[in-house]
């Protein structure tokens, strides 16, 4: 997502950061992938109907293509020290890129005052990815705060 975000936002500006941040929150709540259900919502928004199958064949074709090409690739040459290494560096580059667009999407949020629902995320991402606390119950104990801080700051 941070090579599109960075595109779409930043090099384009087909879309402002807030426009990216609202129509990614609703990607994550439709089922599937995120980036296939916002290629479709911004395919819908460019050009339609076919605009939305373009981006979605935009998307999915090339890599498909590439990833068949890979696993011919890999069958043959897999046991080789080199080529795990390689995956090794690949997969340190997509954590830095996933870790660049959190923080530059948070910059969006944000906008320079830290808010009750910000300490919340946070805590909510420290006791269950961090502490490694069961999920649930970090969701039992965080909503009905969550909700109480959301009324308060909205009367």
């Amino acid at each position: 997502m941070a090579w599109s975000r960075r595109i779409i936002v930043e090099d384009r500006r087909w879309l402002t950061p807030e426009e990216f941040n609202q129509q990614l929150a609703v990607c994550q709540i439709l089922p599937g992938g995120n980036i296939l259900n916002f290629s479709v919502m911004f395919g819908y928004r460019a050009g339609g109907t076919l605009g939305s199958l373009a981006a979605v064949v935009g998307l999915i074709g090339p890599p498909t293509l590439l990833m068949i090409l890979a696993g011919m690739l890999y069958r043959r040459f897999g046991d080789l020290p080199a080529l795990r290494g390689m995956f090794v560096g690949l997969a340190a580059a997509a954590a830095g890129l996933l870790i660049a667009t959190v923080a530059k999407m948070v910059g969006t949020t944000v906008k320079g005052r830290l808010r009750p629902a910000h300490l919340i995320a946070a805590a909510t991402f420290v006791t269950a990815g961090v502490l490694r606390w069961p999920l649930p119950l970090v969701i039992v104990a965080v909503m009905p705060v969550s909700i109480a801080l959301a009324w308060w700051e909205r009367r």
